[in-house]
């Protein structure tokens, strides 16, 4: 059934599966990150401000867009932020988040942003 469904995916369809996937996998949780340090750090300016929303969003798409786009012409270069297997036609969206999460280095890449954003929450809880 999978497959069925996976033929009669668009080259269009299967470019936002991948743009969306590598947004919210991979650049999202870096930008997370780099606001949760500036809040840590004591950036006043962060507090209750929706634009620190904004910026991961907008960053986040940003960053994925440069992945994409310039991931399969220099791979060597930006083979931690692309993954090819995001934008293989034939997998469904399920089965492309299961191909990656079984690669070492995304298990590797997930444990250390749930290590990292976890001792930050706590750290920023603890100070206020």
């Amino acid at each position: 059934m999978a497959t069925i469904a996976a033929a009669r995916k668009s080259r269009l369809h299967n470019a936002l599966e991948g743009l969306a996937l590598t947004a919210t996998l991979q650049s999202f949780p870096t930008f997370a990150t780099a606001a949760m340090l500036l809040k840590l750090f004591g950036n006043r300016d962060l507090v209750g401000d929706p634009g620190v929303a904004i910026f991961v969003a907008v960053a986040s798409l940003a960053h994925a867009l440069l992945a994409v786009a310039f991931g399969p012409s220099f791979p060597g270069f930006f083979k931690t932020i692309y993954e090819p297997k995001f934008f293989e036609a034939h997998l469904s969206l399920a089965d492309k988040i299961t191909e990656w999460r079984t690669q070492p280095i995304a298990s590797l890449q997930l444990v250390a942003i749930v290590l990292m954003l976890s001792v930050m929450a706590v750290v920023v809880a603890s100070v206020g």
